[in-house]
């Protein structure tokens, strides 16, 4: 099932970031790393007592007057109303209840999400018990006292996110349809490629609520086959705070991607590939989800024959770390190739999906060692035993090897490539776990 979502909310300064990288067990909040990019992160997959859950910090915003941390607040709990399944709202016992917290608990109390009350820097508990007992006055349940820079009353307030985490929903397995996720910037046409879609196929089931308050679920049935597209449109701009608006993005495009089978990355074509667009890929990336970059307004553009080659290249080159994405060059306006749409998600679905024997694999394996010899270090050659497929969404394999420390990234993605090659994985990332045979995994 999809992993449940738990933001932070708080105003400034209370320590949702430094709580934030406590939960995720490193400090990623700052940056981290993904091959061909380096971009911010503000959410990490946690898992407490085998629940697995994402939790997205909403801070960042650092407002210039009492006005604008009211307001920024307002915002920020806002976005935690439209998406989460739980909310930790943080305040901060030094600096006391205030007024901006009362409106923002007033704001998530009506929302009747799940809500856990955290007071942070309790580094004493018994000097600031009373201190603690004030924030009673939310009207948001008990206060869980923490200290998130020592790590103190963490196994508490986890408990109770635990506890509030929606029930796996037992006929989520049973829904066969296909789930794709319509992501990108604002204003670069999600909503007008659904609705074209709409038009073209006529053939709508129902309209149902989403996860969140502007996002739709559109069920269609094209060719016997349903589909549902979750469309994260909706974002209006309410401030002028860049940061706060990418917040929102983020926090709407994981929601989105993580109940997602495919995800189909839109971006404008007259605006080119962005940064922005790479952290919106690398949320998919970095869950395994099958992809399509669906370049849109493709009528607005002047074209040569070299127009199609020069964008592909462009995109290629930003998001270097997916090159088994698919590229599409479509228009929502004239309705240019998006049949072609369904077709090219079916297309990822079958390789995401697809499973390969043991034996046909490690033919192959062993004709691309034959091809390329194995990399070795002061004489000793890494010999691969066997490999074999242990999951899919997205396919994942095992290579057993005599020395791990042998494996060089660049010979595992040489291995994918024969791999892809061979049995047609397109549109989906694949997970490699190097293991000695009788030891631990890489």
């Amino acid at each position: 099932m999809a992993r449940p979502i738990v933001a932070l909310v708080g105003r400034p300064n209370t320590g949702k970031s430094t709580l934030f990288n406590v939960l995720a067990g490193e400090r990623i909040s700052i940056v981290q790393d993904t091959p061909g990019i380096t971009r911010d992160r503000i959410y990490a997959d946690v898992n407490w007592t085998g629940r697995n859950f994402t939790v997205v910090d909403t801070g960042g915003i650092e407002p210039d007057s009492k006005d604008i941390i009211l307001s920024q607040m307002r915002e920020q709990a806002q976005i935690a109303i439209d998406t989460a399944d739980v909310i930790i709202f943080i305040t901060d016992v030094k600096a006391g209840l205030s007024d901006a917290d009362l409106k923002v608990a007033d704001m998530l109390r009506r929302s009747h999400k799940k809500v856990v009350l955290c007071v942070n820097k309790v580094d004493n508990f018994e000097k600031s018990q009373y201190d603690v007992y004030e924030f009673y006055n939310l009207g948001m349940g008990e206060p869980i006292a923490i200290s998130a820079t020592q790590m103190k009353g963490l196994g508490d307030l986890m408990d109770e996110v635990v506890n509030n985490l929606p029930e796996k929903d037992p006929g989520e397995e049973d829904d066969d349809r296909i789930k794709v996720a319509i992501v990108g910037k604002p204003n670069v046409g999600k909503s007008s490629i659904v609705n074209k879609l709409i038009g073209s196929n006529r053939v709508i089931v129902s309209d149902v609520a989403g996860t969140t308050r502007d996002a739709v679920d559109t069920e269609i049935k094209h060719d016997g086959r349903d589909y549902v597209f979750i469309d994260t449109a909706g974002l209006r701009r309410k401030s002028k705070v860049d940061t706060s608006l990418e917040h929102y993005m983020i926090l709407r495009t994981v929601g989105a991607v993580e109940r997602a089978d495919v995800t189909v990355i839109v971006i404008d074509a007259n605006e080119g590939v962005t940064e922005q667009d790479a952290k919106i890929a690398g949320i998919a990336h970095d869950r395994g989800k099958g992809c399509i970059i669906a370049v849109n307004k493709w009528d607005l553009i002047e074209k040569n024959n070299s127009t199609v080659k020069e964008y592909t290249e462009k995109i290629r080159n930003t998001l270097s770390f997916m090159p088994y994405a698919q590229i599409m060059f479509i228009s929502a306006e004239t309705g240019q190739r998006l049949p072609k749409l369904f077709d090219m998600i079916d297309m990822v679905v079958d390789s995401a999906t697809r499973r390969v024997q043991t034996g046909v694999l490690n033919e192959i394996v062993t004709e691309a060692t034959a091809l390329q010899q194995p990399p070795s270090d002061k004489g000793k050659p890494l010999k691969i035993r066997y490999t074999t497929q242990v999951g899919v969404k997205p396919p994942t394999f095992v290579v057993f090897v005599n020395d791990r420390e042998l494996m060089h990234f660049s010979y595992l993605r040489y291995l994918e490539n024969k791999i892809r090659d061979a049995f047609g994985f397109v549109g989906t990332p694949l997970k490699f776990v190097v293991k000695e045979k009788g030891g631990d995994m890489l």
